[in-house]
Order: C-alpha cells, then structure tokens, then sequence
C-alpha cells in the first residue's frame, strides 16, 4: 500500500521544482501530453531534431529533468534522434523512460526498441502488457498499439526485462505493475473509460518523466506516477458521461491533485 502522503509530497515537489520534461514522443499525443504535464505543474517540451537532443537533455540535467522516449510514430531520423538522446542522457544522469509503443506489431518497431534498449538502458520501462511481454519473447503479437494481452500474463516477463536492464519496469492495465526485478508495486486505481481516451499510456509514461525528476527511488517514482494517473482517471470518469469530456475532467483532475484527492 502506497503512503498516499509521500504521493501528494512528490505533487508538490513537481508543481515547486517545475521539472523540464523532455518528450521525443509521437504526432498523436504531443499536445494531450504537453498539457497533461503543464496541468501537474512540470514543464513539458518537445524536441525530436537530431541537431537539438543533446543540448535539451544537458538543459534538463542543469535545471532539473527528464527524458522521455516514446516509439508511437517512428522514422528512422527519429529512432537516430532517441539514440543520441538517450546516450546523452546516460552520460548525463538524467533518468530516462522508455515506451515501445506497438512493439510488436511490425518487425520494424520491435527491432528498433531492442536498437534503443540495447544501445542505452533506460532508467524506468513503461508499455502495455503486449509491449512488455514482446521485449523479451519474439512470437509476441500487439494489436496495433493496443493491448492482446492481460497484466497477469506480463508480470514474469516484467520481471525479467527489469532485471536485464537494470532498470523499473511498469506494466499498464485494468491493474498497474510495477517492478524492478525484486520487489512489485500493484496499483488499483483507474476507470474503464480511460481505455477509451488516445494516448493516455503515453500521458502516464510523460507522468513518469515529471516524478522521476523529484524522486530519486525509481520504483516509487514510477509507482507514484501511475497512482496519480488512476485516481485523476477515476476522478475525470465520475464527471464523464463520455471518453470526450473525460479528457477534460481529467486535466482538471491533474491540476487539482492533492493529499485529500489521493485518500479519497
């Protein structure tokens, strides 16, 4: 069980720090993104240019950030974009989350992630239970970028991908998981609707930049980001008739978070 006060610290860590998060992540979600992160109280930016990474990422090394990697629209100018970014970050300590959106679904997208993974280990991994389990087993099929496969199914290979990079792995679904290989974090909150709504496993992902900013414990980083992601879903779904006005509720959600959010 989650100290939903440590939770609310790490909110006001944010909305005080303002961390730079930065996105190379895909054309559907740049603006859900940007604002789901403004709404939190960090700063987003996106720069995907191969001769402008490494200068964002050693901006957000001096003012306090992340990079955040997202495969959702690929070219190859971009995969070499998220390469060079990633190896800057690395070099620069700046924690590093990684979503192979659709891995699996082309062997194209599936060979680039294992390009980035291998090239770089990311700090924390977040996709879907098909993204995940396609990391570390070939005959794995996405359904485009959704989800063929349950959480339950995914929680070995978590495991295992966390433990080959070293790093916090994070399985998104009716029930969040999240694990560094030796211990597990299981979230519970969230609505249905939420499926229903584009790009909100990217949004938890961007999420994950802004806590692994202010939280050096990447487990709870990861494991706070997603808490706040199902309680603002839940909080946008119980004022939705809909998947439209739930995106509106939601951001609401997020610039209202709080301790008394959080414990309800």
């Amino acid at each position: 069980m989650l100290d939903t006060n440590v939770v609310a610290a790490d909110v006001s860590l944010i909305r005080e720090k303002s961390p730079l998060v930065h996105n190379i992540t895909n054309y559907v979600v740049m603006n859900n993104t940007a604002n789901a992160l403004l709404a939190l109280g960090a700063s987003p930016v996106m720069a995907h240019a191969v001769e402008e990474v490494e200068a964002m990422v050693r901006l957000a090394k001096l003012v306090g950030g992340a990079l955040v990697i997202n495969m959702g629209t690929l070219s190859p100018q971009w995969v070499d974009a998220m390469e060079l970014a990633m190896k800057t970050a690395r070099a620069q300590h700046v924690p590093i989350v990684f979503d192979p959106v659709g891995a699996g679904a082309t062997p194209y997208r599936t060979e680039s992630c294992q390009r980035l993974l291998q090239a770089n280990a990311p700090s924390i991994i977040r996709g879907n239970a098909s993204e995940i389990m396609s990391l570390t087993q070939a005959n794995v099929q996405t359904k485009g970028v959704d989800s063929a496969s349950s959480t339950d199914a995914a929680r070995e290979a978590a495991d295992q991908l966390a433990r080959a990079f070293d790093c916090v792995v994070t399985v998104s679904g009716e029930v969040d998981v999240v694990t560094d290989g030796c211990q597990r974090i299981e979230i519970r909150q969230g609505h249905a609707m939420m499926a229903r709504v584009t790009g909100l496993g990217c949004t938890a992902s961007a999420l994950i930049g802004a806590f692994a900013a202010v939280q050096s414990d990447l487990l709870l980083a990861a494991a706070h980001a997603m808490t706040v992601m199902g309680v603002a879903g839940e909080v946008a779904a119980s004022k939705s008739p809909g998947p439209g006005s739930l995106q509106m509720h939601f951001l609401d959600a997020l610039y209202q978070m709080d301790e008394k959010l959080l414990s309800e």
